[in-house]
């Protein structure tokens, strides 16, 4: 059958509480990329962890991640609390680098009072507000990519240039609470911008992910509830149309938890999968294994197959970074465009 023109999407999570060995998340990846999924997630929290688990820094896992896989997105969880909006930037910008443009990260925020005194740094706040900064980091990381134009890099050994610095531009943002001057400390990211997504599934984060994201994740339990699903969604549409937004540009996915016995319930997942879809309740899912290993194994081995039979899945990746398997243009750059109007005037 043809591939569908609306594609249905697809990500996992790869979390594994209490897992240290970095190869564990390299096997999981690449079992992923195998069933051809746009992206995998890893989650982070700030807080110390809890008795009998260890935690990783997610955003250093998947770089470890990165060369050991060439298709597929990596996400990892990072939160916007308690840190430096410059090196968030960085740190997103580096994982986009190492892996050819297959860069995305989940926004998150930390509301607890314990987290706020692991760091020491500044009591915990309400959610709305921790949601606003988190909305200023996404936006000035966004110019933080964009503060170097993509031709920027000379690399002319014979004149030793490096740089074009006419290319280069500060972003002077004003946040709550700090400020970022620029330019960025690295070149523009393969991407132009990595894929920013957002869980919006509660009210406080919706603002932010109507302005800021490409992706977002609607969560529903066990026991999935469409309606629910389609009216946080239509809230998230009507919201960005009110900001000057596109819904259409934005990849919305139903994170649902799952437990697969066997590759009958793999089957029954995919006619899940399959029904929202059609109806139009989402674009695709996000899935969360109970049993990393069992569950993901099924997922690719039993789910994939049949939505590839059905003509609803792709059997390969027809680009190579994450905005191409989303099907997100790349974005254009904010201070060229302005740069070039004020050098043709």
């Amino acid at each position: 059958m043809p591939a569908p023109i609306r594609p249905l999407h697809l990500a996992v999570s790869i979390d594994r509480p209490g897992v240290r060995d970095a190869e564990s998340y390299v096997r999981a990846a690449r079992l992923a990329e195998r069933g051809r999924l746009d992206f995998v997630t890893l989650g982070d929290t700030l807080g110390p962890p809890r008795r009998g688990e260890s935690r990783l820094d997610a955003l250093a896992v998947l770089a470890r991640v990165a060369p050991a896989t060439r298709r597929i997105g990596l996400v990892p969880t990072v939160t916007t609390t308690h840190t430096e909006p410059f090196h968030v930037a960085d740190a997103v910008s580096t994982l986009d680098q190492v892996s050819n443009g297959r860069a995305g990260w989940t926004a998150e925020v930390s509301a607890t009072e314990a987290e706020a005194r692991h760091f020491g740094r500044r009591a915990p706040a309400p959610a709305d507000a921790l949601w606003r900064e988190a909305a200023a980091v996404a936006d000035v990381a966004a110019r933080l990519w964009d503060s170097w134009e993509d031709d920027a890099e000379i690399r002319d050994a014979a004149t030793g240039r490096f740089i074009d610095r006419d290319k280069l531009h500060r972003v002077d943002f004003e946040g709550p609470g700090w400020s970022v001057r620029g330019p960025s400390a690295a070149p523009r990211p393969p991407q132009g911008r990595p894929v920013t997504a957002v869980d919006a599934t509660r009210l406080p984060p919706r603002e932010a992910a109507a302005r800021h994201a490409d992706v977002i994740y609607l969560r529903t339990g066990p026991t999935p509830a469409p309606g629910a699903v389609r009216a946080a969604r239509d809230d998230l549409h009507a919201r960005m149309r009110a900001l000057g937004r596109d819904p259409g540009r934005v990849v919305f996915l139903a994170s649902l938890p799952v437990a697969l016995y066997a590759a009958a319930d793999a089957v029954a997942l995919a006619d899940l999968a399959g029904s929202w879809w059609a109806d139009g309740v989402v674009d695709g899912f996000h899935f969360r294994p109970r049993d990393p290993d069992r569950d993901l194994a099924l997922l690719v081995d039993g789910t994939v197959p049949v939505l590839q039979h059905r003509g609803l899945l792709r059997s390969f990746y027809p680009g190579g970074t994450l905005r191409e398997h989303l099907c997100l243009p790349r974005p254009a750059n904010r201070y060229a465009t302005a740069a070039t109007a004020g050098r043709t005037a």
